[in-house]
């Protein structure tokens, strides 16, 4: 198994090759957008962290009236109370009001995330979208329910915000601004997608590409770096060795194997992903994921099928129709 290194110069003749195909496909694109901005959908942040932390005694009765989920009946409202004046939610505080001084533009992520998802399901309900401090649970970052949506949002101050400091690498890179969306798109997808059983490598592999291909859809603008959550250099080590790492799939029979560990060493954020050579540490973690959405994206190069039919069928169907062949 070799894994090669960039050839800069075929990379720049490609993506001028690329541009010149794509003309008459932006200028659908950008009509598709402009139907999509349309939508009547209204979406409004509820700023619940920083309203919370200015609270007084005598308002927080009637504070707590919206918000019954977040105010657990069985704990009094001394513990809310001295949370306000504790010396480490004040940091976060600052570090928040810091970060996210201008959140109009996270707003209008969001917003723009809503309406794409509500164009391809038009039964997508208006949810609350609400903001709070989590103490940095980064496994938790976002909660989706059919109305309601929590954002921790102390989970997105920056790779290299000193609040992450003891966090492994690979889960700070993703402690940022711009994978809130990424997030509640990753969310939503495994809810429409819904396929809680995936026996084989190869059904995990398509599961993962589905939710990527939803991303693709309902955030187009987004860099394919920030979608799968790579770094450009890592995102451009599986481009350039995507042909390998199937090769090592194919010639080691993994497609159908039940083996559970093929998640944790090729699907599961990690440092690396796991082949069992020398150079894993060279790899990113995850690279299963890449994959999959690359299968994902041939089926539907090389085939014509509704949205919902596609998120619907099996992998199996999927990967015949495909036509997957990476280049060499």
């Amino acid at each position: 198994m070799i894994f090669r290194a960039l050839n800069f110069n075929k990379i720049y003749i490609a993506v001028g090759f690329l541009l010149f195909l794509s003309l008459p496909s932006c200028k659908q694109n950008s009509e598709l957008e402009k139907t999509i901005e349309s939508l009547p959908i209204e979406v409004k942040v509820e700023r619940f962290d920083q309203a919370f932390m200015k609270i007084k005694a005598e308002q927080l009765p009637y504070f707590k009236m919206p918000y019954p989920f977040l105010f657990p009946k069985h704990i009094p409202d001394s513990v809310f109370l001295n949370r306000t004046q504790d010396p480490i939610q004040k940091m976060i505080q600052t570090s928040v009001d810091s970060v996210f001084m201008d959140f109009e533009t996270t707003e209008k992520d969001l917003i723009s995330l809503y309406k794409h998802i509500k164009y391809y399901r038009p039964s997508l309900a208006k949810p609350r979208l609400i903001t709070v401090y989590t103490d940095v649970d980064y496994r938790n970052r976002v909660i989706v329910t059919d109305s309601i949506v929590i954002i921790g949002i102390d989970n997105y101050l920056g790779a290299d915000h000193r609040f992450y400091q003891e966090f492994y690498k690979y889960v700070r890179k993703n402690l940022k601004k711009d994978q809130i969306v990424m997030d509640l798109a990753d969310t939503y997808a495994a809810r429409w997608i819904n396929e809680p059983k995936r026996n084989t490598f190869l059904a995990e592999l398509i599961y993962q590409g589905k939710k990527l291909y939803l991303k693709d859809l309902w955030v187009p603008s987004a860099e394919d770096s920030i979608k799968i959550g790579y770094t450009k250099a890592e995102l451009q080590w599986a481009q350039d060795n995507a042909f390998y790492i199937w090769q090592y799939f194919i010639e080691n029979e993994l497609l159908y194997s039940t083996d559970p560990k093929l998640t944790t060493r090729f699907i599961a954020a990690a440092p690396f992903s796991r082949f069992n050579l020398e150079l894993d540490s060279e790899t990113p973690g995850g690279i299963g994921r890449y994959i999959g959405w690359q299968i994902v994206k041939s089926y539907v190069k090389n085939n014509d099928t509704p949205l919902l039919n596609l998120l619907q069928m099996d992998s199996q169907t999927i990967f015949n129709k495909a036509k997957f062949k990476p280049k060499k």
